[in-house]
């Protein structure tokens, strides 16, 4: 009785798509961060290359294909890392503090 009354008292950990996010060390969550920086980056800038593909085509325009990573991929992928290392960080530090 005593054992299934402290588990039913545990906090569940934060889950992502079922993935538990809130168990990563210091290094785990600048990797995941950094990680998700990089992959909007590279999806944006495809995105972007596609979108001006397809205006290239269709309007007879010239418009840079060196646009899509300037302004679109980099600063996508800068606000993803910013917000994946805010989030996962202050994960991790609340998971320090309560263990401390």
């Amino acid at each position: 009785m005593a054992q299934s009354l402290h588990a039913s008292q545990a906090t569940p950990a934060t889950t992502l798509f079922g993935i538990p996010i809130g168990d990563f060390g210091w290094f785990g969550t600048l990797l995941v961060s950094v990680a998700a920086g990089f992959l909007s980056f590279f999806a944006a800038t495809f995105l972007s290359i596609i979108v001006i593909l397809i205006a290239n085509s269709a309007a007879h325009t010239s418009i840079d294909f060196a646009v899509s990573y300037r302004y679109i991929g980099l600063p996508v992928g800068l606000i993803v890392l910013v917000a994946a290392l805010a989030t996962l960080g202050t994960l991790w530090i609340k998971r320090v503090l309560r263990k401390a």
